[in-house]
């Protein structure tokens, strides 16, 4: 059955323009904040956070120590904390099996605080900062101190953590509010 096309008028589609769903541009969100996080996607090496929970399995570590050392192996710049487990640590030991010179580690305090396993662990770091202001801090608050810094000198940030890591979270938004390009792996 062949229907009537008259060519000169083809038929119109009507489509009502106040349904259709609104943009909305938040702040912050402009061309140049896009083309900036575009470019950082695109360096041959950056600087990268990789910060996380303490808790985690082997497999874990070893996924998380693997990937630090093929980061480094490219060239970039990994900056992390001290820990004597979890993401921190394994972060430190792919970093330092691939280049020492590119790690750089701040620390929520001292040395001086930190476990002894994590004190040998940083033997031979070069590129270590420590907060002895913070000294007299909670692990906690001088932690948190820390992980914005981190972040504030990163130019990516990789975060393993768990759904209720309320710290990790906070540092995750800080992240975002920054500008930063954010990887989560959720470990739950």
């Amino acid at each position: 059955m062949e229907e009537n096309f008259d060519k000169q008028n083809p038929p119109q589609i009507v489509v009502p323009l106040e349904d259709l769903d609104k943009v909305e541009q938040k702040e912050g969100d402009d061309v140049d904040t896009l083309a900036a996080e575009l470019a950082t996607i695109r360096q041959s090496a950056k600087r990268i956070a990789i910060i996380g929970s303490r808790n985690l399995t082997i497999t874990h570590q070893q996924i998380i120590e693997t990937l630090t050392t093929s980061l480094v192996m490219q060239g970039n710049t990994i900056i992390t904390s001290g820990g004597s487990q979890g993401t921190n640590a394994a972060a430190i030991r792919g970093a330092l099996k691939a280049n020492p010179e590119k790690i750089k580690i701040i620390l929520p305090q001292t040395i001086g605080q930190q476990p002894s396993d994590v004190q040998d662990q940083l033997i031979g770091v070069p590129n270590i900062i420590e907060h002895p202001d913070r000294a007299m801090m909670t692990l906690a608050d001088a932690s948190r101190i820390c992980n914005r810094e981190i972040i504030s000198e990163c130019q990516q940030l990789i975060c393993f953590l768990s759904h209720s890591s309320n710290t990790l979270h906070k540092a995750v938004e800080f992240a975002e509010e920054s500008h930063k390009v954010v990887t989560v792996f959720y470990l739950d």
